[in-house]
């Protein structure tokens, strides 16, 4: 089987991340792409492992001299991105290559490595059970939330950009879709 590439994106709040753990632990040869960041590494965090940390120059010299496939500048001087390294790494050891990204960066992937990468875009069924599911982590205040469901819609536009978008109405049933849907893509 040739090594695949699965892109996973999504709002806040729509599941993304629980579903990218679930492919993870399925037994489907994934290896997790890890980002690269210029913020703080916080405690308990492992660089190569939670993410790549690198200064803010670091990052710019890397984006310079063509090192990543996507980035993004999130707040002045706090950059985050794929490292094409870390792709490529994966890709030799034989395994196909999971990515946990915003949308911008999932598209921009997908552009790269066309029909080798399958971008699934994850959604709630609607806007209000989104806001639902962000008012009720309840680890922002208003303004913050306010912001996260501004960015939310916007993201949302995105969405006929991508292969598949994958309903989180019920999660289990969104985990067995992922699995299939992954499985007959690396099939082929």
């Amino acid at each position: 089987m040739i090594p695949k590439l699965i892109i996973i994106s999504a709002p806040s709040g729509a599941g993304k991340t629980t579903i990218v753990k679930h492919l993870l632990s399925s037994g489907l040869n994934l290896g997790f792409s890890v980002s690269a960041c210029s913020r703080p590494r916080r405690e308990g965090e492992k660089d190569g492992k939670d993410y790549y940390f690198l200064t803010a120059d670091e990052f710019r010299q890397r984006i310079s001299r063509g090192d990543l496939l996507e980035w993004q500048e999130v707040y002045p001087g706090s950059f985050y991105g794929t490292l094409r390294s870390e792709v490529d790494r994966l890709l030799k050891a034989g395994q196909s290559v999971i990515f946990d990204v915003d949308v911008v960066g999932g598209l921009n992937i997908k552009k790269i490595y066309g029909d080798q990468a399958l971008a699934i875009f994850v959604k709630t069924p609607s806007f209000e059970v989104l806001k639902q599911r962000l008012v009720a982590r309840s680890t922002d205040d208003q303004q913050s939330l306010s912001k996260r469901l501004d960015k939310a819609a916007w993201e949302l536009t995105f969405a006929p950009g991508f292969d598949y978008t994958l309903i989180n109405d019920n999660l289990e049933t969104a985990l067995n879709q992922a699995i299939e849907v992954v499985s007959d893509f690396l099939k082929d």
